[in-house]
């Protein structure tokens, strides 16, 4: 039976984003030998797009409320690199990971899964 899922980030500087999913969002971890981070994310649902060409895959962090999420990461220095849009499943930003690539965030305002 099929008991999780393993997402991966590939990054420009590997250790500058694990720090900033250890430090910045707390992220529990374990170390899978030689420093190498594993972390626990947050429940988690899938959803299958329609695609036209290439195929593609995101991840985005799900929040409940987008300003205060924002606001608190801002504090710890986290730069976003969209304004807020509002879509019609949710309000959508983007943070900046210190390995230079966006990592989605948004409030759902449709039905979760989680």
């Amino acid at each position: 039976m099929i008991n999780g899922a393993h997402v991966i980030i590939y990054s420009r500087d590997a250790e500058a984003d694990r720090a900033f999913l250890r430090d910045v969002l707390g992220y529990h971890h374990v170390d899978a030998g030689h420093g190498w981070l594993i972390f626990r994310l947050p429940p988690a649902e899938v959803a299958v797009h329609p695609a036209e060409g290439e195929t593609s895959h995101e991840l985005f962090l799900m929040c409940d409320d987008i300003a205060a999420t924002m606001a608190d990461l801002a504090a710890k220095g986290v730069e976003f690199t969209i304004p807020v849009t509002e879509e019609r499943w949710g309000l959508r930003t983007a943070l900046r990971l210190p390995g230079g690539s966006d990592l989605g965030l948004y409030e759902p305002r449709h039905p979760v899964a989680i």
